[in-house]
């Protein structure tokens, strides 16, 4: 990826990053007792507006790549968890379906949309996504900031979604708020990819890191960013 032209490419296939679920796993009402002794990944998700969520009956926003702040362009979506309807507009089309009934043309857009999904809304994903094995380690030096962070691994099973098998470490403070991550594909030792979590703003109670920096200049971020209720 030498110039502005070739994050067009990263924009159509970037979704290849990201496990799949099944509509039906993705438990939209599901709400965290707080006063009951909450995992980590259930505090990460608390800490970012999870226990809002069920009450979002719309959410629109514009996941955009770039490269030290040159804009590729993004593809803007409008999601209605409640429902499942989804509608994406990109450079070249609008396209509308729903998660409950894929079928083979709209499965191509839902791994698009379970990517940019996915970077908006991770930590929700920690409590949301089955068939994951997550694994916790104190004091982990962070590969960007090199600050002494506590990380999550969230690993998905080999078998299943569009890309089973994948790695991510989450980078986090004592607020459980994350700082940065690492994707591994396929689980590898090596990175395959590593951004900053920053930039967050609350949006209706739902807490979202609008900027995800690498050390290229590569960035992905979000605007048109809406929650409603």
């Amino acid at each position: 990826m030498k110039n502005i032209f070739s994050l067009l490419l990263v924009l159509t296939i970037f979704s290849s990053c990201k496990e799949n679920l099944n509509p039906d796993t993705n438990n939209q009402s599901l709400e965290l007792d707080q006063n009951k002794n909450l995992t980590t990944a259930q505090t990460i998700a608390l800490k970012n507006g999870f226990n809002n969520w069920k009450d979002v009956s719309q959410i629109n926003f514009t996941f955009n790549v770039g490269r030290n702040g040159q804009s590729a362009g993004g593809r803007q979506w409008t999601w209605k968890p409640k429902t499942n309807d989804v509608t994406m507009t990109s450079i070249t089309d609008t396209v509308s379906f729903n998660r409950n009934t894929l079928d083979s043309i709209s499965m191509k857009h839902d791994a698009a949309f379970i990517n940019d999904k996915f970077w908006l809304l991770a930590p929700f994903n920690l409590v949301w996504d089955s068939g994951t094995k997550i694994s916790e380690k104190e004091n982990q030096i962070a590969p960007r900031s090199k600050d002494t962070l506590n990380m999550l691994t969230l690993t998905y099973s080999d078998e299943g979604g569009y890309t089973p098998g994948d790695a991510y470490d989450f980078y986090f403070g004592n607020d459980y708020i994350v700082k940065e991550w690492v994707f591994r594909k396929g689980n590898s030792p090596d990175a395959s990819m590593t951004t900053t979590w920053e930039d967050y703003e609350n949006f209706n109670g739902i807490n979202i890191a609008k900027m995800h920096k690498a050390d290229d200049g590569f960035e992905i971020y979000f605007t048109n960013v809406k929650v409603i209720k």
